[in-house]
């Protein structure tokens, strides 16, 4: 249906021509123009107006064109070429004096560090160099106490007693004995007196009478049993009556060759043997009596007094406390790497309460404490110090380690702060320009990123893509950008303390 519109349209726009070429132009006009689209209307409008605009441009060209061939046109072009001139030539001559907007830095000479100092505190306790819980090595009954707390006593000073009257009834008897252990032997190295000897020759000869009497009998016996006189039974006990006497016989003269011989050497030896057992029995009796008396084994304080009298009290049963006097250390635990960066015999200053004292490293304990990871490093204070601080007070140690890092020294001034947490510096970049007389420079200003490692006070170890050398701006970074140009005023660097 468009199409046919449109061709429509078409051919009407044609036939409505030829009748306005054809008719008179009033009458046609105004039988074809209510006909005609509202575009065919604005066309001729629209073409109207272009040429309009073509013909007033090209007008003001060609003014423009004449007005620079004519003299005051030439002159114009001649002072815009000086004022051209004037600003190129401003721009390649060399400043006498620095504009206002190149800032004037401060800058210092970076140098690399291997290492640095840091002091860390490091806390321990006083102790003596001695100090005992004395007690009994056996129990016992405490009877009395010769000490008190405070006072001062010297070494192998009696301080308590044990109950011993047990001890000296055991003491006694062992001594009974042994007395008549050793009356023994004396009569063992003696031998048999003449008197016994004697006595027992006489029992021999007796015997032997008796013997031969049973002989007798025995043979009349025998006579009479033959005979018929008497019976077997009889006989009998006439054989065992010779028989008994003859043993006895026998046995006296044993007796006698034993007196005439003498003690035999084995007797006496386990006789010794007895008497050496009752001595080793009264000296650890004596060890005991010993250790019934407490005594000071170092000169001292009585710290504490920890039981009275009447207690029953029981081996290493802790009674008194004891101090030595005029040696006091400290012992302080530092880390492995602390530790083997200290020599023995050095002296160092410990601060007890509101003062400080000097000590002197005396050991360092080789065994590693299980709970604090640390060694215990021993402090002997000097004798001014023993007499102003106590056993148990808190002494607080600075000591200098070296810490093996590798970097660079900067005030703290120096650092600007960077992206996500990061952190920067700016440093003198490449020479941009210079006054005549080579005195002051123009630089400009280039970004290092670094790394933080330790703060001391107004510096900082940092780490980065600084080189040994480079100029680093320390002062006004907040009003500096990367690439901005500032005079240096401090060129060959300062020591950042």
């Amino acid at each position: 249906m468009n199409n046919n519109s449109a061709g429509h349209q078409t051919s009407l726009t044609r036939e409505q021509t030829d009748r306005l070429d054809q008719s008179s132009p009033a009458v046609e006009q105004e039988q074809i123009l209510p006909s005609l689209t509202a575009h065919e209307r604005e066309k001729p409008q629209t073409l109207n107006n272009f040429g309009l605009w073509q013909s007033g441009t090209i007008l003001l060209l060609s003014g423009f064109c004449i007005f620079l061939l004519s003299p005051p046109g030439s002159n114009w072009r001649l002072n815009l070429s000086k004022l051209n001139g004037s600003q190129a030539n401003q721009e390649s001559k060399p400043q006498d004096s620095f504009s206002g907007n190149i800032l004037p830095v401060e800058t210092i000479s970076v140098k690399a560090v291997d290492s640095y100092q840091l002091l860390r505190s490091y806390t321990g306790s006083l102790v003596t160099r001695r100090s005992s819980e004395l007690g009994f090595e056996r129990s016992g009954k405490l009877v009395r106490l010769t000490v008190d707390e405070g006072d001062w006593v010297k070494a192998s000073t009696p301080l308590a007693y044990l109950d011993t009257r047990n001890l000296k009834a055991q003491q006694r008897e062992l001594l009974a004995t042994l007395a008549q252990q050793r009356a023994q032997l004396k009569e063992l190295f003696a031998g048999p007196r003449s008197e016994t000897i004697a006595a027992a020759r006489a029992s021999v000869r007796d015997l032997s009478s008796q013997l031969e009497l049973a002989r007798k009998k025995r043979s009349r016996r025998e006579a009479l049993y033959r005979e018929g006189a008497i019976s077997r039974e009889q006989l009998d006990e006439a054989a065992s009556q010779t028989s008994v006497v003859q043993a006895r016989l026998e046995e006296a003269k044993s007796q006698v060759d034993e007196l005439l011989a003498g003690t035999r050497p084995e007797r006496i030896e386990a006789q010794q043997a007895s008497i050496q057992q009752l001595n080793a029995r009264l000296a650890s009796l004596e060890i005991k009596l010993e250790n019934s008396i407490l005594k000071a084994p170092f000169s001292g304080t009585i710290s504490a007094r920890l039981l009275d009298e009447g207690t029953v009290v029981s081996a290493g049963q802790p009674i008194l406390r004891l101090v030595e006097d005029g040696a006091i250390e400290a012992r302080i635990g530092v880390p492995v790497t602390a530790a083997d960066q200290l020599q023995l015999n050095s002296e160092q200053s410990l601060q007890i309460g509101q003062k400080t004292y000097r000590a002197r490293v005396s050991s360092i304990l080789p065994e590693l404490d299980s709970s604090t990871r640390t060694l215990t490093v021993v402090l002997t204070l000097d004798a001014l110090a023993v007499r102003e601080v106590s056993p148990g007070q808190v002494a607080r140690w600075r000591l200098a380690e070296t810490i093996p890092t590798a970097g660079y020294w900067l005030p703290t001034t120096a650092l600007v702060q960077g992206v996500r947490g990061l952190w920067s510096c700016y440093v003198l970049g490449e020479l941009a320009e210079s006054d005549l007389s080579g005195a002051a420079h123009v630089f400009s200003v280039e970004r290092r990123e670094v790394e933080i490692l330790q703060t001391q006070s107004n510096r900082i170890l940092v780490r980065g893509t600084l080189q040994p050398g480079d100029q680093v701006i320390v002062g006004g970074t907040h009003r500096l950008v990367p690439g901005q140009r500032v005079r240096s005023k401090t060129v060959a660097g300062v020591k950042v303390r």
